[in-house]
């Protein structure tokens, strides 16, 4: 194999027959250069994509992550991997690092939510949460900083997402069609069509793929009196976004007569404010 471009310290892109694919080699960037060979031996992580927008988005995310949030990743997936016995795709190593890089940054702002979900990932997925929670003890112990436990529901729900023996009762075809009628409301209300090839939107759809199964499987949560106080602060910081999450609201409660939680609207505001940030500085 021969190296195609180096990235960081410890990432490069690779042409292995054919194809083009990521590898995780600690210190590559100062041992190696474009054009020179790569042995097998050298390389701890190999990712092989099977689309070229995975390729763009792990290009992005690995070329502008820090190369040992890169190695945490690795260790927290293969630590997965061993206590649920699962295979875990290179999809979800993009996803955990997108996830890892949004957490240290809510972290440094204080940005702390209580989940709505923490007692039922629990009850419903132990083992999962128990990997959620290892998860997270990680990477306090590597970044140096104290993270609540309800942090572990949203890791635990990749785990989740990422084994192919759990067994789902979610109508997909419904579960599509409230996942665009979401993505309209949010659309409509910003006159415009969001980036489907940017990673905010990437990020923005596995939220609201997690928000369409809690709300068909009826599971909308009120517990939102503890955070009331950030609630009032994401709303003042974005409006726009406030304004949008009601209408989805309206929505969920027309068509599913559930009520949307204060902390369900909270998430909801923050990726909605990600997604159209650069639209509403065009303004």
């Amino acid at each position: 194999m021969k190296i195609s471009q180096i990235l960081n310290n410890n990432v490069a892109l690779v042409k292995r027959g054919g194809n083009e694919v990521f590898v995780v080699a600690k210190g590559i960037g100062f041992k190696k250069k474009k054009g020179q060979p790569i042995s097998d031996a050298e390389i701890e992580k190999m990712y092989i994509l099977d689309s070229y927008d995975m390729l763009d988005h792990f290009s992005y995310l690995l070329s502008h992550s820090d190369s040992e949030d890169i190695l945490l990743i690795n260790e927290i997936i293969a630590f997965s991997e061993e206590k649920l016995g699962i295979k875990a795709s290179d999809y979800l190593s993009l996803a955990l690092l997108d996830h890892l890089e949004f957490l240290l940054k809510r972290a440094k702002k204080k940005q702390f939510i209580k989940s709505p979900l923490i007692w039922d990932t629990k009850r419903f997925y132990p083992d999962h949460f128990k990997v959620g929670l290892k998860a997270l003890e990680m990477i306090e112990k590597r970044k140096g900083i104290p993270l609540p436990e309800d942090e572990a529901v949203s890791l635990c729900l990749h785990f989740v997402n990422a084994d192919k023996s759990q067994e789902s009762s979610v109508d997909y075809t419904l579960q599509t069609r409230v996942l665009g009628d979401l993505i309209s409301i949010v659309e409509h209300h910003f006159q415009t069509s969001l980036d489907e090839a940017s990673t905010n939107y990437m990020r923005f759809t596995t939220h609201l793929q997690y928000f369409v199964q809690r709300i068909l499987d009826g599971k909308m949560f009120h517990e939102g009196s503890e955070s009331l106080e950030l609630y009032k602060q994401v709303c003042q910081l974005y409006p726009e976004s406030f304004k949008a999450v009601q209408k989805i609201r309206i929505y969920v409660q027309s068509q599913f007569e559930l009520a949307i939680s204060v902390d369900e609207e909270i998430y909801l505001m923050l990726h909605i404010n990600r997604v159209t940030e650069r639209m509403e500085e065009k303004k």
